[in-house]
């Protein structure tokens, strides 16, 4: 299955409206992590505007997308922008799989 860099950079609206939206956010992250789909996640660093890094194994960038509708954050309007791009991995634990799909296709 491809794999996918998702990148947020939330909206300037208020702390207090993530506070209120993020438990969901977090368990629609936590149900992608246990079915697989979500690799890794996780908010860039403070020295960056606030958003997050996602890494989403999905058939096509139209599902990953689909997928991330569904996320709290995005349906309260609290993702400024949002960016899926389909990433090749050539190095790290999937690398074999990713760089033989990249090569015969």
């Amino acid at each position: 299955m491809p794999t996918f860099a998702v990148t947020y950079a939330y909206s300037y609206s208020s702390s207090a409206e993530r506070d209120v939206a993020r438990p969901g956010h977090v368990e629609f992250l936590k149900a992608q992590f246990e079915t697989g789909r979500l690799l890794k996640s996780g908010p860039f660093g403070s020295e960056e505007a606030p958003g997050a890094l996602l890494i989403i194994a999905g058939d096509s960038k139209a599902d990953v997308e689909s997928l991330m509708d569904q996320d709290p954050f995005q349906q309260a309007g609290l993702i400024e922008e949002r960016t899926v791009r389909q990433w090749n991995i050539f190095f790290g634990v999937d690398a074999g799989r990713t760089a033989l799909n990249t090569v015969q296709n």
